[in-house]
């Protein structure tokens, strides 16, 4: 079992980490994708967004890592504006469907790549390479390259990159997605120890019953707009609107 000593567990449990203010994003200057989203995520929370397509959920996410500009609002970390901040600047991980793995390098030298980018000693990257690869179950599999790795091995060693940066946040964006399902549950699993370890946590996932289990907080958004926010046991079982009723049964019976 290993331990992510790296999480800063010192502020208390109710200390919010990631606020959105009266966020909106317009394309094009008409349609809003995201409507007014005003959400706090506390330290060491794992928040769980649920809903359909074109809900916003991604959006939001792209956002807060920096790669998206909000059309309005503001974004705060740690209580700071980073509206402005760029996207290596913000302590933020993000993880997405695509590995995007370099092909050409192997596990260790991928994680350890944008370490050197940054200027990091060989030292300091060489441990953080290791650190990484324990805290995801790859530690054997440092010199073998993407094309020699199962698909959910992949996502596993794209998790790593992300913690390598010791970020304050990890987001995760339909992660298991493009897995075959024999494949899920060990990026899951994954998933799961991070957030147990005190991991702040944000994923949109459309698996149900992971968030119901392992999510501190669930939040249902549609056509951009939060329609509901709670405990995600309290949520499944008694949704307060008919479009999470309607959005459960759906997935659930795909």
């Amino acid at each position: 079992m290993w331990v992510m000593s790296d999480v800063d567990t010192s502020a208390g449990a109710n200390d919010v980490l990631v606020s959105f203010r009266g966020v909106q994003k317009s394309y094009d200057g008409e349609a809003l994708i995201v409507k007014d989203l005003n959400l706090d995520i506390r330290k060491g929370e794992f928040l769980t967004l649920l809903g359909p397509s074109g809900s916003g959920k991604t959006t939001s996410l792209m956002m807060l890592a920096g790669f998206e500009t909000p059309t309005a609002g503001e974004i705060l970390l740690g209580g700071r504006a980073i509206n402005n901040v760029p996207p290596h600047k913000r302590d933020i991980g993000m993880v997405f469907q695509n590995y995007a793995l370099f092909p050409h390098m192997t596990v260790a030298e991928n994680l350890a790549f944008p370490l050197s980018v940054r200027g990091m000693s060989k030292t300091d990257v060489g441990e953080k390479v290791k650190k990484a690869l324990g805290m995801v179950q790859l530690d054997t599999f440092a010199h073998r390259y993407p094309a020699q790795l199962s698909g959910g091995q992949q996502q596993r060693v794209a998790i790593a990159r992300a913690l390598a940066m010791s970020p304050k946040v990890l987001l995760c964006d339909e992660i298991t997605s493009a897995l075959d399902p024999e494949l899920v549950n060990e990026v899951l699993s994954v998933v799961r120890q991070l957030a147990a370890d005190g991991m702040t946590l944000i994923m949109v996932t459309h698996e149900m019953r992971f968030a119901r289990e392992v999510g501190d907080k669930l939040v249902f958004m549609h056509q951009g707009k939060v329609h509901e926010v709670g405990d995600p046991k309290v949520l499944f079982a008694n949704p307060k609107t008919p479009e999470l009723a309607n959005f459960i049964g759906t997935v659930e019976h795909a």
